[in-house]
């Protein structure tokens, strides 16, 4: 669940708006958009930002929302019922919910899980809409030697018993595109059009996929077109850099500006979670660069 933008490319905005007002020579443009990011900044709106618990499980949960709300974060992903008293404290929101799946490789694509997946799913739906939210995560499995046509039909017929419950609480079932090249080895649910085709088997707006940016990057690439043509059968968005799994920097592959700005034109009006693993010393400080990359 589931490196670096170059400062001077992350602020050429800022930098050029010094240089536009006559900043001599003598007085680095640099230095001024590093001190910027040391500042509280506000953000545009555009984006709901939250942000993954596990990458930052060195924090606690507290502390976690603390730092976040600096940050102008609304959302924590992947936090069960145990911390959403926290969250709650902090008028923060449980931005993709878990705690009802077996783990990443046993789901729905095999029939031998389906009772104890629909008493786990029965029991937290309306848990979930109790505390007034909206996203439950959900996974595939792997394969384990079977064919896409079984992989759908398996996990259809588990999900359309959770459906008339989903609809019923106004809960949707997010189902994570993990890649299965790297980090997920035979995963099923590991490119968009797998789980599009699932979307339109299940056949409710109740059910939709967490398209992470990463892992569709490594499986799939063509990441913005993909956004554009199949945004309606997505509910979630995760970031992370490409290679690595860490800070969406210059070291990466992945401009992020741009990508934002084409979920923007979607009218998507879900959370984008950052999702990378902090390979920097000073990780609350990954997060905010992260946070200001991504707010188009």
């Amino acid at each position: 669940m589931q490196s670096k933008l170059n400062r001077r490319n992350a602020l050429k905005n800022i930098i050029a708006g010094t240089a536009a007002i006559g900043v001599t020579s003598g007085f680095s443009a640099l230095a001024m958009a590093e001190e910027d990011l040391t500042k509280q900044f506000k953000l545009k709106g555009n984006i709901n930002h939250a942000v993954c618990r596990w990458c930052f499980s060195s924090l606690d949960v507290e502390t976690l929302c603390i730092e976040a709300k600096k940050l102008g974060i609304t959302g924590i992903d992947l936090v069960g019922p145990k911390d959403w008293p926290t969250l709650k404290k902090h008028g923060l929101t449980s931005s993709m919910c878990n705690g009802a799946e077996i783990n990443l490789v046993d789901g729905f694509n095999d029939k031998k899980f389906h009772d104890q997946l629909i008493a786990s799913y029965t029991e937290m739906i309306p848990l979930v809409a109790a505390a007034g939210y909206k996203n439950l995560i959900c996974f595939s499995g792997n394969r384990r030697g079977k064919d896409d046509e079984t992989g759908w039909n398996n996990c259809a017929e588990g999900l359309k018993k959770l459906m008339p419950l989903a609809e019923k609480h106004g809960v949707i079932l997010v189902m994570e595109l993990l890649n299965s090249k790297v980090n997920h080895k035979d995963y099923q649910c590991d490119t968009t059009p797998w789980g599009v085709e699932l979307c339109k088997r299940v056949g409710s707006e109740n059910f939709k996929l967490l398209y992470d940016i990463y892992h569709m990057q490594i499986d799939e690439g063509n990441v913005i077109s993909t956004i554009k043509s199949s945004h309606n059968y997505i509910a979630h968005y995760h970031t992370a850099g490409v290679p690595g799994r860490n800070e969406i920097d210059d070291c990466q592959e992945l401009y992020y500006p741009a990508i934002m700005k084409a979920i923007f034109e979607t009218g998507f009006k879900g959370f984008v979670a950052q999702e990378f693993i902090p390979k920097n010393a000073d990780k609350l400080a990954s997060l905010k660069k992260a946070i200001s990359i991504c707010d188009i």
